[in-house]
């Protein structure tokens, strides 16, 4: 799928029946990093679709990587499969990404799943007040590199992204921030514990804006779905179930 001069890789089950889900991969990755919950939604009759994010397995390098377009394209795909609703899953980068459709169009999200997603700064004093820091360029590629299930991920993938990442997380987003009222989807955030990415303050924050979303902690680190899988199976996989 072309926006552009940008190509944006998926694939789709193409299965029929309930509400398609959209899972969508971190940084550093691509989208086989959910093959295994992927084949478990397949089971359970569900349609699945999952992008490799721009710069990412075999979607195209770009000049630009702001956490915005991230979402931008996963709502492009949606509307190119014309999909009328879907639940999302998107897991650190990735959930930066899905948050960003739902806040942009509600109406299109069922279900809503946030993984690990590090929370940006909401005003330009925050930083100061922070009582967690940010992840440092090499944590941030360590945590990104160790998501690779698949060893040619890592060659597709555009380091430059890396370095440009970290500024924005160290920028801050009111503008997300503020739009976080606008998702209606039931959330679920699943956040680790050391070595997560998870600001716990910035977090009761977000908790307090989103209307519905409820938060399930793991004893991991930045990847519960490959580190704590079928733990991670059990807290979703109900949450996603049609009624």
């Amino acid at each position: 799928m072309a926006f552009g001069a940008t190509e944006i890789a998926y694939r789709d089950s193409g299965a029929a029946g309930e509400t398609p889900v959209v899972l969508v991969h971190g940084m550093g990755g691509d989208g086989h990093t959910w093959d295994r919950f992927a084949r478990r939604l397949a089971q359970e009759g569900r349609r699945v679709i999952i992008p490799d994010l721009r710069g990412h397995g075999r979607s195209s390098h770009t000049d630009s990587y702001h956490f915005d377009e991230f979402g931008a394209d996963v709502l492009r795909l949606c509307e190119h499969l014309g999909l009328s609703q879907v639940d999302l899953v998107g897991h650190s980068l990735g959930g930066y990404a899905v948050s960003c459709v739902a806040q942009e169009r509600p109406e299109l999200v069922r279900r809503l799943v946030i993984e690990e997603c590090p929370l940006p700064l909401r005003s330009g004093d925050e930083e100061l007040r922070l009582t967690r820091r940010f992840p440092t360029l090499p944590e941030l590629w360590h945590a990104t590199t160790s998501l690779l299930l698949h060893p040619r991920a890592v060659l597709a993938f555009d380091r430059s992204m890396t370095r440009t990442a970290l500024e924005q997380f160290r920028k801050p987003n009111p503008e997300w921030w503020d739009r976080l009222a606008d998702i209606t989807a039931p959330t679920l955030v699943l956040r680790g514990g050391p070595g997560g990415m998870v600001d716990l303050a910035k977090l009761e924050v977000l908790l307090g804006l989103v209307a519905d979303c409820t938060v399930t902690p793991f004893a991991c680190g930045h990847s519960i779905h490959r580190d704590r899988y079928r733990e991670f199976e059990a807290a979703v996989l109900p949450f996603l179930a049609v009624p």
